[in-house]
């Protein structure tokens, strides 16, 4: 797969620039996902990936640039330091996908063409459908533009198949999610991002204080609390308990 993004003003010129996001087959061209954002980053990106692995399985690599969402490089023009891993690269090996990095734009042939296509074919037709916000722009990616490109733009494979591999047993909301370790504190609370995070009542363990466990910031903004396979409380982006999953907590133990 090739995951590229372009900035342009593709809801005209008064409403600014946005960030288009695409991933596609870089053999056949075909358009899995696409998205208008305001700004590519770590969740962006990882809701366009989600998308591709939910509806179709897990694919075996990821092409892309050297944005500091997929690659840290501590020296500019130099090579990325592959120890140091990005929530989304930690997210690929979760899954098996190996990620390759574009050393120029020259490299990325395939996803400059299309946005050349894109860049010229697209505003205009959002603007003879009188659309000028982001949501109607996605409806109308996902029901008109993203199958016009498939059905004229794609080239056929030089082999039948499919190299996807059904997802099966994988936690898709906590393999694609901001993930962080944080220690238990004394009142069984957790910190994370300025909020303190109260970890619920459970008959398997009277209090968590001083473990490890791992925050995680989901792609819809609520938090949840692990400590290994268990799920410890699920939170609202804000910091507060959600009741029904903690309800549903209490009865299972």
């Amino acid at each position: 797969m090739h995951l590229d993004g372009s900035t342009h003003q593709w809801l005209g010129e008064e409403a600014g620039y946005q960030d288009l996001l695409v991933v596609l087959d870089d053999a056949t061209s075909e358009v899995y996902s696409v998205e208008m954002v305001e700004q590519e980053g770590t969740e962006s990106v990882m809701g366009v990936l989600k998308e591709v692995v939910q509806e179709h399985g897990i694919f075996c690599s990821l092409y892309t640039d050297r944005a500091s969402h997929f690659v840290y490089t501590p020296k500019a023009g130099g090579e990325p330091d592959r120890s140091f891993k990005t929530q989304v690269q930690r997210a690929l090996e979760e899954l098996g996908i190996e990620l390759i990095v574009a050393y120029s734009p020259q490299a990325r042939g395939r996803g400059e063409r299309l946005w050349q296509t894109w860049q010229g074919r697209l505003p205009q037709e959002l603007r003879r459908a009188g659309i000028t916000t982001m949501r109607e722009a996605n409806r109308y990616l996902q029901e008109v533009f993203k199958p016009w490109h498939n059905q004229h733009l794609m080239v056929k494979a030089t082999e039948e198949g499919s190299a996807f591999v059904p997802v099966v047993g994988r936690d898709l909301e906590r393999i694609f999610a901001h993930v962080d370790q944080r220690q238990v504190q004394n009142d069984n609370t957790v910190s994370f991002e300025g909020k303190r995070l109260q970890i619920p009542s459970s008959k398997q363990r009277y209090t968590y204080a001083k473990c490890r466990v791992q925050v995680y910031r989901h792609l819809d903004q609520t938090l949840s609390v692990y400590h290994g396979p268990h799920c410890l409380g699920r939170y609202s982006s804000d910091g507060q308990e959600l009741r029904s999953t903690a309800v549903a907590m209490r009865r299972a133990a």
